[in-house]
């Protein structure tokens, strides 16, 4: 029986599976099971992945259900005594599941590890790094006001305890990733390997990039954890922390708004997003550089016409890359 069962996600991803199947395949740790649950994809997805020739992968078939259910299924097949999830377009480094499995061998208290992120775009060059934050033990409080894991593509997760804390949500589409590492860390102890392993590609079709569902879910998860503070040592349920969480989170989703490729009505919203962040958390004005940034991709956004927005946006990718030292 393997040690670790690795979960793939995918829908219609003919694009970008061979290479993120590929990048689990060539870890320097090798004892995993590669679960790949198709979600009724109607392009290339199954012919690509027939002709991947490894032991270790198996592919399952169902009718479309959507990321959640999809993740769930991959948990019943899964037979390791850890699980790692990775989406259908992200990479990992070739060590990201060695480091995480000596990580929690080493923290038998904890159940999670994960590690830092990047972000690249849909041609796996570099686009910006994460967060990079160091948490480890007890993390509730600081996973609910920032989600420092940043991605479903992340954590080495024991499989007792996504037994017993039960499966992703389908009811908080956009955050079923944040919503599950708060269960976790409701009960469980996280430890970080503070190095970039995996790297999460942006791009203009990705789930992500429906920020008013994430923005109405978002806003569930908090609502439930505050509701619940009360029951919980883990979490003050002050005024001020909550308006600290809401800051936070539209933070989170102005810069969403302004990822990949920017519209007129993805900017309309990151302007409100931008207000309901300065309402809560004003301090965060106090990053003029980052301002600057925000503002301009808002002022392109809305006012110029998309087609002049992507070649503006492609003359400044092509500027930094050409600035970028050898």
């Amino acid at each position: 029986m393997p040690l670790i069962s690795v979960v793939i996600p995918v829908y219609n991803g003919e694009k970008t599976i061979k290479e993120t199947v590929e990048s689990v395949l060539n870890q320097t740790f090798s004892d995993f099971e590669l679960i790949v649950i198709n979600d009724g994809s109607q392009d290339l997805t199954l012919e690509i992945l027939s002709n991947i020739s490894d032991s270790r992968l198996k592919v399952f078939s169902y009718s479309n259900a959507g990321l959640a259910a999809s993740r769930n299924r991959g948990i019943e097949q899964a037979s390791g005594e850890y699980i790692s999830f990775i989406d259908a377009d992200d990479l990992w480094t070739a060590d990201k599941l060695e480091a995480q499995l000596k990580a929690l061998q080493a923290n038998p208290q904890a159940s999670v590890a994960y590690s830092w992120t990047n972000w690249i775009d849909e041609s796996n060059q570099f686009l910006r790094s994460g967060g990079h934050i160091l948490a480890s033990g007890q993390v509730y409080t600081k996973l609910l006001i920032r989600d420092f894991v940043e991605s479903g593509s992340n954590p080495l997760i024991r499989k007792h305890a996504l037994d017993t804390v039960g499966g992703f949500d389908g009811s908080v589409p956009g955050v079923e990733d944040w919503d599950m590492w708060l269960r976790l860390a409701a009960r469980y102890e996280f430890v970080a390997v503070p190095s970039p392993q995996i790297l999460y590609r942006i791009s203009a079709n990705s789930m992500s990039t429906n920020v008013w569902k994430m923005e109405k879910s978002s806003l569930r998860v908090i609502e439930k954890a505050f509701a619940e503070a009360s029951q919980s040592s883990e979490l003050d349920s002050s005024t001020a922390l909550k308006r600290k969480v809401l800051g936070s989170r539209y933070q989170y989703l102005t810069l969403k708004a302004l990822e990949g490729n920017l519209e007129r009505r993805k900017g309309l919203a990151s302007v409100r997003f931008f207000g309901m962040a300065i309402a809560n958390d004003p301090t965060w004005l106090k990053r003029p550089k980052l301002m600057a940034i925000i503002l301009f991709k808002i002022m392109v956004a809305t006012l110029l016409p998309q087609y002049q927005t992507r070649r503006l946006l492609t003359a400044i990718r092509a500027l930094r890359q050409n600035q970028a030292p050898a």
